[in-house]
């Protein structure tokens, strides 16, 4: 195996190392973020329409668009050393990221929430109380009426 040779197939095994990190961010968002069908679905064909640019780059640039089986031996390789040693505290990582995320964004947004409950929803609700109240009592009174008008006739 020449150096030129050996050089490539580390750069493929970093490649795949990529891309069992592109497969630990896909998972952690699905875990994350509780999605419908749909969603997992398009995120799928994202991780696989980037995976396959990401082999198309590294095969345009670093073999010259030659596809030789080392490559595919780095790109197994890489991914396996990926999962089996690094993926566990990768993961651990981004979670505590996004985690972290979560609550900075959620407290505003709880706020915020709270902010238009009181101020906006509870009046608009309370004048839809009283207009159905109103209503009622209308309805009452052509009831009443309408019993009156019965009995005159």
């Amino acid at each position: 195996m020449s150096l030129n040779q050996l050089s490539t197939l580390l750069y493929f095994i970093l490649t795949g190392a990529i891309i069992g990190i592109l497969f630990d961010i896909f998972r952690i968002l699905r875990k994350s973020f509780k999605t419908s069908d749909i969603i997992t679905y398009i995120h799928d064909f994202l991780f696989w329409i980037l995976t396959g640019a990401i082999l198309l780059f590294s095969i345009f640039t670093f073999n010259n668009g030659e596809l030789r089986g080392y490559i595919f031996i780095g790109i197994i390789f890489g991914i396996t050393i990926y999962l089996l040693l690094f993926s566990k505290y990768f993961i651990k990582i981004l979670v505590a990221i996004i985690g972290f995320i979560k609550k900075i964004v959620s407290y505003p947004l709880k706020i915020i929430y709270q902010f238009i409950k009181k101020y906006i929803l509870k009046p608009i609700h309370s004048i839809f109380d009283k207009i159905k109240e109103n209503i009622s009592k209308l309805n009452l009174k052509i009831k009443k009426n309408d019993k009156i008008s019965n009995k005159i006739q």
